[in-house]
């Protein structure tokens, strides 16, 4: 419940909606949205980022929190540890138990590839089942692939990979259609056309949704079709180490068994990793959105195999996570809350970003108005904020349109004594997305033979910045082209003795450089005695 001071704040907010009702804020200039950027984002903080001095990426500068893990050695001594017995043998292993891992499990399977899924948590414990707002699509009479590209593109501001958003936009349709075909519940009007709202940095409305659960719907879709299909899934079971044949390709994982304590060696003729990002290593300090077990474990993985890793050094903060109650501090509040109207308003009830600039740009804009304009709102533990004024969203549309639109919204801070049908939401930018990651092409494959990568673990798609929508659409793409490439090239596999002989190397060159204290992957954060 907010404190009577936060309440007479609210009051401001309050009394200037009717002006900013009639008000169009401006767009920013591609050289005020470089300068804010540049001023403000996370990721120009030169303080928050260091070279790596070893692997692939040598001398790149990355965030402290990814290069103490790719400086790590890994938890097995590649010297001692024995690779000869082998607990499962399976065409394709699937390293994660979200939304791209089910898919290419999904598509593996009906190729006619044997299949193991394995997973740190329980299946569809992942930031699928997190994802709010929506995912996008040009499948409208007015839209195109074209334009989701163009969109694309810019989001990213254009360091994206041309072949990696042609075939993220290409597929986007079939992808909405399969998911439909599964058995997805996506939003619809009484005539059967789904229904579609603007994400921030699109030209058309092409965000489809279910209400504001749509990642969890896409879960369930995907988790209930594995089951039925009788895909087996070993939960509680993180890989710590791929495994490699003695011709340099990837030929499995060692697992560790949270509950038992003991490791798992699977040989698979072809491995792809779905392991999602980053958040609980909490970037720059920021809270986050994700679930408690993203903690780039597959980059580091990946980076001891011999991967490129691409725009690690590019992370996204959504612009909207809750600054208040303390409780839920960093949960997300979706896009899709401006998508519907609401604006961005200072304590002084003045609103001083378009809402549906890119995420990258609100997201600065947020910080400055309250690091450097003062102008932000304060909550009993210290933390700044700006108001988020969901109420015009009814104004806007008629009474209802809320609870219709953002049921889980509406239940999130109801809990808590807030009603964001009469009360604006205080919102602060929060850790949200790894935007780049293992170096992928469009056949979802890493440098590494034999080794797929699919989701927030790989780097490209995205550019720099990602566009709401495309997270949910990147995991189906990506997860669908993994799983069907991956398993046709099952098909012709040969392997050889395996090794950790790449283990080996990597620490002989943390050794060179007087590193390798720490072990990673740390597979869960560690929150004791620590106050974020």
């Amino acid at each position: 419940m907010y404190t009577p001071e936060m309440l007479e704040a609210i009051k401001i907010v309050e009394q200037t909606r009717e002006r900013r009702l009639k008000e169009t804020f401006p767009r920013l200039t591609p050289e005020e949205k470089e300068n804010l950027l540049r001023s403000f984002h996370p990721d120009y903080n030169p303080n928050a980022s260091r070279p790596v001095k070893v692997g692939p990426n040598k001398g790149d500068r990355l965030p402290h929190e990814h290069v103490d893990l790719l400086e790590s050695r890994s938890m097995l001594d590649p010297d001692t540890f024995s690779l000869e017995n082998i607990d499962y043998d399976v065409d394709v292993l699937i390293i994660g138990g979200g939304g791209a891992g089910t898919a290419a499990a999904l598509v593996a399977q009906e190729a006619g590839a044997s299949v193991l899924m394995v997973t740190k948590l329980r299946h569809g414990d992942a930031n699928t089942m997190m994802a709010e707002g929506g995912i996008q699509a040009a499948d409208k009479e007015n839209d195109s692939p074209a334009l989701h590209y163009l969109d694309v593109m810019g989001g990213g501001g254009f360091y994206n990979i041309p072949e990696l958003v042609a075939a993220l936009v290409k597929d986007a349709p079939l992808c909405i259609q399969w998911l439909e075909s599964l058995g997805c519940m996506f939003s619809k009007y009484p005539d059967g056309t789904m229904q579609t709202v603007h994400g921030g940095g699109t030209c058309r409305k092409r965000m489809h949704f279910a209400h504001d659960c749509t990642g969890a719907e896409i879960m369930r879709t995907l988790r209930d079709e594995a089951r039925n299909r009788g895909i087996p899934v070993i939960e509680f079971s993180p890989a710590v180490e791929l495994i490699m044949d003695e011709y340099g390709q990837c030929a499995g994982a060692v697992l560790y068994n949270l509950e038992t304590e003991q490791f798992l060696v699977v040989r698979a003729k072809t491995v792809i990793l779905a392991t999602g990002g980053c958040g609980r290593l909490h970037i720059a300090g920021f809270p986050t959105t994700n679930h408690y077990g993203a903690t780039a474990d597959g980059i580091v993985m990946a980076y001891r195999a011999g991967a490129k890793l691409i725009y690690l050094d590019a992370t996204q903060f959504h612009p909207t996570g809750v600054a208040f109650p303390e409780q839920i501090v960093g949960q997300l509040v979706t896009e899709k809350v401006r998508g519907l109207g609401a604006q961005l308003v200072n304590a002084e009830g003045e609103q001083f970003v378009y809402p549906l600039e890119t995420r990258d740009a609100v997201s600065s804009a947020i910080i400055r108005e309250c690091v450097e304009r003062k102008k932000g709102i304060t909550t009993p533990s210290g933390m700044q904020g700006v108001w988020l004024d969901s109420p015009m969203i009814d104004i806007i549309h008629g009474k209802g349109t809320i609870e219709r639109e953002l049921p889980a919204m509406v239940r999130q801070f109801k809990r808590f004594g807030i009603d964001i049908t009469k009360q604006p939401m205080l919102v602060y930018p929060t850790l949200h997305y790894q935007n780049g990651g293992i170096l992928i092409n469009d056949r979802a494959e890493t440098q590494v033979p034999n080794l797929y990568a699919a989701g927030e673990v790989s780097g490209g798609v995205h550019g720099r910045n990602r566009l709401m929508g495309n997270s949910l659409l990147d995991i189906i793409v990506f997860g669908r082209r993994a799983g069907k490439n991956a398993a046709e090239k099952a098909k012709t596999v040969k392997l050889g003795r395996l090794t950790l002989d790449h283990v080996k190397r990597y620490h002989e060159e943390l050794k060179k450089e007087g590193l390798g204290q720490k072990v990673a992957p740390i597979l869960l954060p560690d929150y004791r005695g620590k106050v974020r």
